[in-house]
């Protein structure tokens, strides 16, 4: 049986590629995205089960991807789980007007994984 495949995008390396490799423990296919400008044409072709976002870029403003990706009829079922620094309010509020199905705290994140995966994954 094929694995499931999430997209992870991440800028900075932690917690990033530490997400990437837990998913890839749990059993997930795993694609890195380091490029916000690029996730969606990713997900276009590759058309995995989830996507992973760091929400606080240096540049930019992935809640605009996130409102992309959910405006688009054929994508706009792929959960979203965001995580930013705890401190951060704002961001987290923006992504989930945007359309994230979850957002958390960049510390909480690696800890909860499994449970985060079973929330977003929920037939609502």
């Amino acid at each position: 049986m094929t694995k499931p495949l999430a997209i992870v995008f991440h800028e900075t390396l932690l917690p990033g590629s530490q997400i990437a490799n837990r998913l890839s423990d749990l059993g997930w296919r795993v694609q890195t995205v380091t490029v916000a400008a690029s996730v969606l044409d990713v997900i276009r072709r590759e058309k995995p089960m989830l996507l992973i976002a760091e929400l606080a870029l240096r540049h930019g403003d992935f809640c605009g991807v996130i409102g992309e990706l959910k405006r688009d009829a054929a994508l706009a079922h792929i959960p979203v789980i965001g995580f930013t620094p705890q401190q951060n309010r704002k961001l987290q509020d923006d992504a989930v007007a945007a359309g994230a199905r979850l957002v958390t705290a960049n510390s909480a994140v690696l800890d909860q994984l499994p449970q985060l995966l079973e929330y977003a994954l929920a037939v609502e």
